[in-house]
């Protein structure tokens, strides 16, 4: 099994809110998660720390885990997910 997990943040010090800036009617990270769904992924999951990006995530039907809002990278967001989901024995992670 191949599972995908996308980080998003919406406190970025660069670009605060960017996971949802609107691109021609759909946020970036829909866009984002779309292109997954064209992959070979059997599983996308977005983590987040962000409440307003977990509900934006559920409004396109996409699944969504919330971390903890201390990680420093997208890779340590992405691990916590892993984590929480069980994966370390569960075929590959994507970030």
């Amino acid at each position: 099994m191949i599972t995908g997990i996308i980080p998003a943040r919406f406190a970025s010090t660069r670009f605060p809110g960017k996971p949802l800036v609107d691109i021609h009617g759909k946020s970036m990270l829909q866009r984002v998660y779309e292109q997954c769904q064209k992959s070979k992924l059997n599983r996308i999951v977005v983590a987040t720390d962000d409440e307003r990006i977990a509900s934006h995530v559920k409004e396109f039907n996409g699944e969504v885990i919330l971390t903890a809002s201390t990680h420093k990278s997208g890779t340590d967001r992405t691990a916590e997910a892993a984590d929480k989901l069980n994966l370390k024995d569960d075929g590959i992670v994507v970030n």
